[in-house]
């Protein structure tokens, strides 16, 4: 077993992220509702509190008995962290005249203390709050300080305790991983949860709980599912059969390019063409939440039917990871969101679970794929919505319209490799526009399709800005797809950001989260 930090969750958005810091710094760590500290904590080095979307001074707000872990564990207090150590030990915490958002600098610090070991005076830190602490427990010794701030960051004398009103998980924080790393170092952490040890432990572990039972999975083409097919297939072998499923929605010769590269990792692969069922289907569908219902169900009903003709099927594989783990708790520990990666499967199937990416973050599964030997069309490829080109064309999909996108597509994917900028973006894909336009080509007046880029830069899908692409790229990009694809006559580039829009242009709830990426 890991040693581990444990990460109290107060309701902040960035608490990801400071569970992401950590493992990039080698240390396996655990997010769990303020509530619900381990039963089980003889693996806990330490603890951090996390940020909240609260004042400590709010009735509502999430308050926790830390008599158990104060002097037992070290802490650090992030944020509403830091506000509620002091509010709770005598402090004073008021609302300041002003919100404290945005870059500071550290204009203060105290060299001498092990959190901010290596830290220099004007050191950049990110401000996020509303409240501020105003007068400290006569314990709590200020480490740290800015011109607004006075209290940026305190040690509480006694105890291996730690208070930060910044945010050191935000890239904006200059040093916020040193002291990170600094607070691994005050509670005695070896770091060892690299890539090559997950890959041991975890692949053990399968062949402990599954032994020669077989287990089936449903394959995407994405990287959750195919960094769980490969560590699957290392502790199974041929235990696993894997169904890659073609809806018709994928983009140009997919299919085909995928079921080459499973060939290559030496995994059972089951391809299914199924494209005139869900054609079929989603003739006149123009509604999006209709077209998303219809192709949902479609996939359970091919791998329903795919699945009853193996025997002795004990185990569904499922993609699940831990962002999904996650949210699907509330941090008051109720169920709020479902995460199942096949869910609405039949319960006739009646398997059991195994999901051996449930601890690991998306740049994780990517570290870990690398760590296997896969191919890195797989391990970087672009997060590519469930549904398909199916969320891509707007209004109601034909095998016509399918072909204009999947070529339009194929181009802007192409030229972005070739420029070298795929691998700067985290999501790009083409969208086909419900109306036509006119046009000149020749001496020929056209009434043609228009066709939607979009590109966008993010680290998590939570938020994300629009990819300022290259001018000469762009006008490349749109030439060669009015000059190749036949109906097509304008091409247009989304720069609009999440929020307020979505990274998508239609909604979807895939029911497969093997597939579902946005």
């Amino acid at each position: 077993m890991h040693e581990k930090i444990i990460i109290l969750d107060f309701g902040s958005q960035t608490t990801q992220l400071i569970g992401r810091r950590l493992r990039e710094l080698n240390m396996y760590c655990e997010i769990v509702p303020y509530n619900h500290f381990p039963e089980d904590a003889s693996d806990v080095k330490g603890v951090i509190l996390s940020g909240s979307p609260y004042s400590v001074n709010d009735e509502t707000a999430f308050k926790a008995d830390l008599s158990e872990i104060r002097g037992k564990y070290p802490v650090l207090g992030i944020c509403y962290g830091a506000q509620f150590l002091a509010y709770t030990s005598g402090g004073k915490v008021e609302s300041g005249d002003s919100r404290e958002y945005g870059r500071a600098n550290l204009g203060s610090i105290n060299g001498n203390d092990p959190l901010l070991k290596g830290i220099e005076a004007g050191s950049q830190v990110w401000m996020s709050h509303g409240d501020t602490i105003t007068v400290l427990p006569s314990s709590f010794k200020i480490v740290a300080s800015t011109n607004d701030v006075p209290a940026a960051a305190y040690h509480i004398e006694g105890e291996q305790t730690w208070g930060a009103q910044f945010h050191p998980e935000v890239f904006h924080t200059t040093d916020g991983t040193k002291i990170l790393d600094n607070f691994l170092s005050i509670c005695g952490c070896a770091k060892d949860w690299t890539p090559a040890s997950f890959i041991e432990s975890t692949v053990a572990e399968l062949k402990k709980q599954l032994g020669d039972d077989k287990v089936i999975l449903a394959l995407s083409g994405g990287v959750d599912s195919s960094v769980t097919a490969v560590l699957l297939n290392k502790a199974i072998g041929k235990n696993l059969t894997c169904i890659f499923v073609d809806h018709g929605l994928l983009r140009k010769n997919e299919f085909e390019k995928v079921m080459d590269d499973y060939e290559h990792l030496g995994l059972n692969v089951i391809g299914v063409n199924a494209k005139e069922k869900f054609y079929r289907e989603l003739h006149g569908v123009t509604d999006p939440e209709q077209k998303r219902k219809i192709i949902g169900k479609g996939f359970i009903d091919v791998f329903d039917e795919e699945a009853k003709k193996l025997k002795d099927i004990k185990w569904l594989g499922q993609g699940t990871i831990y962002p999904d783990v996650i949210e699907s708790l509330s941090i008051t520990g109720t169920v709020i969101k479902s995460h199942h990666n096949v869910g609405g499967l039949p319960d006739t199937m009646k398997l059991k679970l195994v999901e051996p990416l449930r601890l690991l973050f998306k740049d994780e599964v990517r570290r870990v794929g690398n760590e296997l030997g896969m191919m890195p069309n797989l391990i970087k490829r672009h997060p590519f919505p469930g549904p398909g080109l199916g969320i891509r064309v707007l209004g109601e999909i034909t095998p016509e319209k399918i072909e204009i996108l999947q070529n339009a597509d194929d181009i802007y994917i192409s030229l972005m490799r070739e420029w070298g900028l795929y691998d700067k973006i985290w999501q790009a894909g083409s969208i086909l526009l419900p109306v036509r336009s006119v046009g000149v080509m020749g001496d020929e007046r056209t009434y043609d399709y228009t066709i939607a880029l979009r590109a966008v830069t993010s680290t998590d899908a939570m938020t994300a800005d629009w990819a300022q692409l290259p001018y000469d790229f762009l006008a490349k990009v749109s030439n060669e797809i009015i000059n190749k694809v036949k109906g097509v006559n304008r091409v247009v580039y989304d720069i609009s950001s999440k929020p307020p829009a979505t990274i998508e242009w239609e909604y979807y709830k895939w029911l497969c989260k093997q597939t579902r990426h946005t």
